[in-house]
């Protein structure tokens, strides 16, 4: 039924429904607070088409009818004039006014109550519009929301000139804007004034609507006006204040009524506006998008880059001529990877545009390999301590030296500040968003707390014709009408800025009172304006225009010609506003194109600064790279100070430093790891030490493993050389030996001394100096072959001469106590044949171990990365094989043994028993040398080798340096009972005396066979046959020899 009705009417008619009863609880002609009385009154007679409504007989909500409402003139609008007044009497006297927009209507009097905005009524709009945010109700929100719109529409401080200052310039079209004027205040809603992100902001709006106005070719013959408001940086007062857009939508006021010529108030209602300029500040954007989307008014930003505003189900009529922040933090992480930080902080605003920055950062910093170290959040309401216990905070990391900030300005000069005071400049290096930019007030005296300081901006280029324009404006002196010439030349009074004053004095820190405060001058208004072009001011001039050519293009398919025609009024449709205003696509005057994608945002490209001393008392932000889908960073712009390098060249932000080679990292949290060696035979696999197979080993970057070669030992070595040089000798001496025996072979020291057993000794011997070269020999299959069949069988050849030895004197021996008969076995023939009967168990044993394993080699690895070529023959076997050679040392020593107290010039014996004993002392110092030392296969087999050639040594120099002695040197002694004296030897004759018992001379008859008895002649003689030849053998006197 009220479709026609205005939109206020439609919503105070929904809020009334009786639909709606667990809503909005009331009575039945209940209104809800802050709704004029006239509401239904209004509502009817729009439903009956009447848009001049008569006084109803009593208002609802009234006990009486206190009058009637005649008919006002409704002026050239055509809409009436405001109901709910007794009378309307003609203008006359001091309550009428021509122009003035304050003008009020003496003696009327109101009949609906008065409703101040109060705080509540903003905090429950706000709450209701971030509970709609998080996904509440889509239609109980909205009927919330209109409740608190029909709330705040009544008279209030957000439109009482009053108390609030605003902007409007008249105009054909009006464009609303919204810029934080002011910082947001501790005690009141407002604090002082913002020269960069408010007064620049706000005057490159008004020098674009300017330009377009002047401009011939973009809507010509047509006047732009504005409607500015100030949002003091705080979201629930720029939801306040943007209730001025919807006045005309949701009721009348004072204000809008107009006297002219003593007639009739006239009501001129304000012109709707077509599209909203900003704000800045995404969570304010946030607020405003909800509210604007409600009335279907486009909005343009310049400055807001919150991701969550490029949700189009949620916020519809927004654009943005600047890029989200997803691009911003796309491009952060980018710069921090590229200098090589590692470990950072983060630092955001508590809001839609800091948390969602970092949200963005972090998740992009965790694909790159970034770790958070601290991470802190600046509430809505902080006080200066906060900001010192966020700097304590963050020096809890003093690894992570760089913090990055998703910060407004204000907070940045706050947290520098709070830097200064902790004494912690230089120990941090700020990586600041777009919203710190290349603005001036953030570091503004507190330069060498943000030196270093790098920054991101959208890509921009200066406006020189604002800068100008800037320059030449002058502040209004009292008592000086706007009209009159400015100062100077080129200089004009700036009369519509009503914030200019208030920049003007904190600027130039004057004042334009009388009395003159302590520590301030007076303004003179001719001061000159010296200014930085704030970072953003190029996007708000873009902003403007982008709203421009959008309604310019609307104009040309709606009207057909540049003019406003009955299809556009009061204002063009909001959808077909927003489909324009994403469609459009022009080079605007900063000389780049401006377009929107379908989430009506700016394609991503920034400019990146750092902020430097670039003379002796002068700072600057100086241009260090671009992004525009990938970084180009010049580093030899990049200027750092000396406690922010430390040593190195630029500034490290890591929590652990990278692990050398061979090194995991063992991780404490996410960002922090202490080195742990892995094993020297493992290679590196994410973290983790991953062993090599046995004969690998890992490569030197420990990525990958290689084959060993296999070593083995050199004849060069030293644990080669000495048993080398042992063996070379003692082959020396056998072979010395050897020819002596050979040289004097028939004399009776050689035959007395058994010549073939000796010769058999000497073979042996000189095969186990021979081992040496082949247990030294590079491992082969023919080597290790010689190997198993040389070590034992020479062994075995020695220890089975000096046992059949023994043996022979043994049962000699005791044979001849018993009786005079001759023991068997004991020629010289029975002699080798026992001794290579001997031998052959050994050799038979080899054969048949030869047979069942076959000679090989083989790998050993006594270290994991030591690989050790080697006969391919355990521990076990060579014991098993040396084992019947200890089998014959033990009975060698055994026989040496019983046979010790046998004369000695009657045998060997004690030879023998010095032989064995000292073999089984270096067999027995051997075997745990050797297994002992399983691991070091030199020492096993330089051991192994001095074992044996000790072995054949000991025998060698004990059973044959006694015999080669006599020989060569007391050859005296080397002769035959009544024979002459050797060839080439002296005869000497020597008494001897001696008893001689008939057992006696049966021994001696016996054991003559190995002894020639040198001395005088003797008082007796026996003939007897020794090793085939007939000898005169004397016999020994008793004072040599006494046998018991």
């Amino acid at each position: 039924m009220c479709s026609r009705a205005p939109p206020f009417c439609r919503l105070a008619m929904a809020l009334q429904a009786p639909q709606h009863p667990a809503v909005i609880p009331q009575a039945p002609h209940a209104r809800p607070r802050g709704l004029p009385a006239y509401a239904p009154f209004l509502c009817q007679r729009a439903a009956q088409g009447d848009d001049s409504p008569a006084a109803p007989a009593a208002l609802p909500g009234k006990g009486r009818a206190r009058g009637t409402y005649p008919p006002l003139d409704t002026g050239q609008s055509g809409r009436a004039a405001l109901p709910g007044h007794e009378r309307a009497p003609e203008c006359s006297g001091r309550w009428c006014s021509n122009s003035s927009p304050r003008a009020h209507l003496d003696g009327l009097q109101e009949t609906r109550p008065g409703v101040l905005i109060e705080n509540r009524y903003i905090s429950l709009l706000s709450g209701f519009l971030r509970w709609r945010e998080r996904g509440g109700g889509g239609g109980l929100a909205l009927l919330l929301v209109a409740a608190a719109l029909a709330a705040l529409a009544g008279p209030s401080h957000a439109g009482n000139p009053e108390k609030v200052k605003m902007i409007k310039l008249s105009g054909d079209v009006i464009f609303g804007g919204m810029f934080p004027m002011h910082e947001r205040g501790v005690d009141e809603p407002c604090g002082s004034i913002k020269e960069e992100k408010g007064i620049q902001r706000m005057e490159a709006m008004l020098y674009a609507l300017d330009e377009i106005n002047r401009d011939p070719k973009l809507l010509p013959n047509i006047t732009l006006g504005a409607l500015i408001l100030d949002t003091c940086s705080s979201d629930t007062y720029a939801l306040e204040q943007s209730m001025e857009f919807f006045k005309s939508s949701l009721n009348q006021d004072v204000s809008d009524f107009k006297c002219e010529g003593g007639k009739k108030p006239i009501y001129n209602p304000p012109k709707p506006v077509i599209g909203v300029i900003g704000a800045a500040s995404s969570s304010v954007s946030v607020m405003i998008a909800n509210i604007l989307r409600l009335f279907k008014i486009p909005q343009i930003s310049y400055a807001s880059t919150s991701t969550e505003l490029s949700d189009k189900a949620r916020f519809e009529y927004f654009s943005r001529v600047v890029p989200p922040d997803n691009f911003q933090a796309m491009a952060m992480v980018e710069m921090v990877k590229a200098l090589g930080w590692k470990y950072v902080s983060t630092l955001a605003d508590e809001g839609d545009y800091g948390e969602k920055g970092i949200a963005s950062f972090t998740k992009l910093a965790e694909r790159a390999g970034i770790c958070i170290a601290v991470v802190e959040r600046i509430q809505r309401i902080s006080k200066p301590e906060d900001f010192d216990l966020i700097i304590e905070r963050l020096s809890t990391k003093p690894q992570a030296r760089v913090v990055i900030m998703f910060v407004d300005e204000d907070n940045t000069r706050r947290l520098l500040a709070a830097a200064v005071k902790a004494e912690k400049v230089g120990q941090f290096l700020w990586v600041g968003s777009d919203s710190w930019g290349a603005k001036i007030h953030p570091v503004r005296d507190q330069e060498e707390a943000a030196l270093g300081a790098i920054t991101i901006l959208p890509r921009r280029s200066s406006l020189s014709g604002f800068d100008k324009y800037l320059r030449s404006l002058r502040p209004k002196r009292r008592g000086t009408p706007c009209l009159a010439p400015g100062p100077g030349p080129g200089l004009q009074r700036n009369c519509r800025n009503v914030w200019f004053k208030e920049f003007w004095t904190q600027h130039f820190n004057c004042t334009f009172r009388e009395r003159l405060p302590p520590g301030r001058k007076a303004c003179t208004g001719n001061e000159t304006i010296t200014h930085e072009q704030e970072g953003l001011v190029p996007f708000v001039v873009d902003a403007v225009y982008a709203l421009a050519h959008a309604f310019h293009t609307l104009l040309q398919d709606k009207c057909g010609d540049l003019t406003v025609c009955e299809a556009v009024l009061p204002s063009p449709s909001g959808q077909e506003m927003l489909q324009y205003i994403r469609n459009v696509s022009f080079i605007g005057p900063q000389g780049r194109e401006v377009k929107f994608n379908a989430d009506g945002d700016a394609p991503g490209s920034y400019f990146i600064y750092q902020y430097q001393k670039v003379s002796e008392r002068s700072y600057d932000y100086v241009r260090i790279g671009s992004w525009t889908e990938s970084l180009q960073l010049n580093v030899d712009k990049l200027k750092w100070t000396r406690g922010q390098r430390e040593n190195h060249t630029h500034p490290v932000s890591i929590c652990s430093t990278a692990c050398p080679a061979g090194h995991i990292r063992n991780f404490q949290d996410s960002c922090c790891w202490s080195c742990v060696p892995c094993p020297e035979d493992s290679i590196i696999h994410n973290d983790t030490c991953q062993p090599c197979a046995l004969g690998w080993a890992p490569t030197p970057d420990k990525v990958s493993c290689y084959k060993l070669s296999p070593e083995h030992l050199t004849w060069d070595s030293a644990w080669a050389i000495v048993p080398l040089v042992f063996s070379a000798l003692g082959l020396l001496c056998t072979l010395l030996t050897t020819i002596t025996f050979i040289r004097f072979n028939t004399t009776p020291v050689i035959m007395a001394s058994g010549r073939e057993l000796c010769y058999v000794l000497l073979f042996g011997i000189a095969l186990c100096y021979l081992m040496t070269f082949i247990i030294l020999a590079p491992p082969s299959t023919p080597t290790c072959a010689l190997l198993r069949v040389g070590l034992g069988l020479g062994l075995c050849i020695c220890y089975s001469a000096i046992f059949t030895k023994t043996n022979r004197i043994s049962r000699i021996f005791n044979r001849g106590i018993k009786s005079i008969k001759r023991p068997s076995y004991t020629s010289p023939r029975s002699q080798i044949v026992i001794c290579l009967g001997l031998v052959g168990v050994q050799f038979v044993g080899v054969l048949a171990w030869l047979l069942v394993e076959r000679p090989a080699t083989k790998e050993v690895y006594p270290y994991r990365l030591v690989a050790v070529l080697t006969c391919g023959i355990s521990n076990i076997s060579l014991i098993l094989s040396l084992g019947y050679n200890m089998v014959l040392i033990l009975l060698c020593t055994v026989y040496a043994f019983k046979t010790r107290k046998i004369p000695e010039n009657f045998n060997e014996a004690k030879y023998i028993g010095f032989t064995m004993y000292s073999t089984c002392i270096v067999w027995l110092a051997f075997i745990p040398i050797y297994f002992g030392t399983n691991n070091d296969y030199k020492i096993q087999l330089a051991s192994m080798c001095m074992c044996v050639s000790i072995s054949a040594s000991v025998s060698l120099g004990c059973l044959f340096t006694p015999k080669v002695y006599i020989v060569i040197f007391q050859p005296y002694k080397n002769v035959r009972q009544g024979s002459g004296p050797v060839k080439g030897s002296q005869s000497k004759s020597y008494g001897q005396s001696m008893r001689f018992t008939s057992r006696s001379q049966t021994a001696q008859s016996v054991l003559s066979t190995n002894h020639s008895l040198l001395a005088a002649p003797p008082p007796s003689t026996v003939s007897q046959q020794v090793n085939g030849d007939s000898l005169t053998v004397t016999t020994p006197s008793v004072d040599e020899t006494s046998i018991t």
